[in-house]
């Protein structure tokens, strides 16, 4: 089969049953293109794309801008590898700590190759600059979360699917209640050996899970106050898909009318990913002050692709994206929209429980268990519908559509929303 030749969705699904790893189970729809918000399917059926890739695409699919930065850097340099320079990464460092105010960017690939480097970096600060006796650093992390597949923060995951029969376990690492700051300060104040507090502002595959107002600024509070470092996950709810820039940080580039008088809740360590590319090329990146970056010196880490020309090029392209088109106040306020249109709805149906979220991260609960095929079935419909999302734990649905959705396509969405529970309820 030639790599060109057309080929039916049947086809492709039945291609990758054969010849590809069962690590997935996708709905069943089969892409070919994107723009915008929206996505085709290889017979040609349009589609509303309400997950971004898992906020991936927040800038939109193929943003012109971006894809631009990508071709044109590919035709001069793609790879050096970090054994020379390249006339890129540097700015691109420049323009990121200066977007996020931070002094120091470690660029990685992928957000789990960024979450393990910001679980080295806390280490390696513990040792040599909190004192803590080597081999002896411990991590503080949420039940429920989602940092990646990788075996050490699978070590830390309470997911059975994500553990079971891939251990033994790296050590290290003590889980508390999410959203519960008693907890937190509970091991805190009982152990010298915590280094670090690794968390989600929102638990995303959790079920787009948002914390208690306070949650996070005390948390910070708390880490400042045992010289514990705060590090926040921000693969998924960064990059304006919560409103803001950062969901942990007031001080970001959205309007005054969205922030001021929200406290800043700056990371010790901020973890990027995702939308840093607005899809396109996978960057990710660690930043962090002089005092915390310092520790890493050379051959304490690396990558081979990590700050390449291409991924420097989509990084800057990408965050100008986000400031230059105000995606952030765009989430915002078509966040509150989808949230207040779907409150609407809900009593009015015994089908869902609720809707949550932030920005244009939300997520409606089903009224069923979470080993019901509910949620999916639900989504299938909505497939038939023209929209594209994909059930969570069970009897969640997660809705995250590209952040340069208009205001008449999300209420479009939203009546695409309604009219299929509505059908599915009957």
């Amino acid at each position: 089969m030639s790599i060109l030749e057309n080929i039916t969705s049947k086809d492709a699904i039945a291609l990758e049953e054969k010849h590809g790893a069962h690590n997935y189970h996708p709905l069943p729809v089969v892409l070919s293109r994107g723009e915008g918000v929206h996505v085709w399917d290889v017979e040609g059926k349009k589609y509303y794309d309400f997950l971004s890739a898992y906020s991936a695409v927040n800038q939109g699919h193929c943003h012109p801008k971006i894809v631009n930065a990508m071709t044109e850097q590919a035709k001069t340099l793609t790879l050096t590898s970090r054994a020379f320079y390249n006339d890129m990464l540097g700015k691109y460092e420049k323009y990121a700590t200066e977007t996020f105010h931070f002094d120091k960017l470690l660029p990685m690939n992928t957000g789990a190759e960024a979450v393990e480097t910001a679980l080295k970096i806390c280490r390696k600060w513990a040792y040599e600059e909190k004192g803590i006796a080597e081999n002896n650093a411990e991590i503080i992390v949420c039940e429920n979360n989602f940092h990646g597949r990788t075996t050490t923060i699978i070590s830390f995951s309470n997911d059975p699917v994500a553990r079971k029969n891939f251990g033994p376990y790296t050590d290290g690492f003590i889980k508390i209640e999410y959203d519960n700051l008693s907890a937190l300060e509970e091991v805190l104040k009982s152990n010298s050996n915590v280094a670090g507090f690794l968390v989600e502002p929102i638990q995303g595959e959790a079920g787009v899970y948002v914390p208690s107002e306070g949650y996070l600024s005390g948390a910070k509070a708390l880490c400042e106050k045992y010289n514990v470092l705060f590090i926040a996950d921000e693969v998924q709810t960064g990059i304006a898909r919560t409103g803001r820039l950062l969901a942990t940080c007031g001080n970001c580039s959205c309007s005054d009318k969205h922030c001021s008088g929200i406290p800043e809740i700056k990371p010790d360590i901020l973890i990027l990913g995702k939308a840093l590319s607005g899809g396109a090329y996978p960057v990710s990146a660690v930043l962090a002050n002089d005092n915390i970056m310092g520790v890493i010196r050379p051959g304490n880490h690396g990558s081979t692709f990590g700050g390449n020309p291409i991924a420097a090029a989509v990084g800057m392209a990408a965050l100008e994206v986000v400031k230059d088109e105000e995606l952030a106040d765009n989430a915002f306020e078509l966040g509150e929209l989808f949230r207040a249109e779907l409150n609407k709805f809900i009593p009015t149906t015994d089908l869902v429980n609720s809707v949550r979220g932030k920005g244009l991260l939300n997520a409606i609960l089903i009224n069923d268990s979470e080993d019901s095929s509910t949620a999916w079935d639900i989504c299938m419909a909505l497939k038939e519908n023209g929209l594209l999302a994909k059930p969570t734990h069970g009897n969640i649905i997660r809705f995250a559509p590209p952040l340069v959705m208009t205001k008449e396509q999300l209420l479009d969405c939203v009546s695409i929303i309604i009219k299929t529970l509505q059908e599915f309820k009957n």
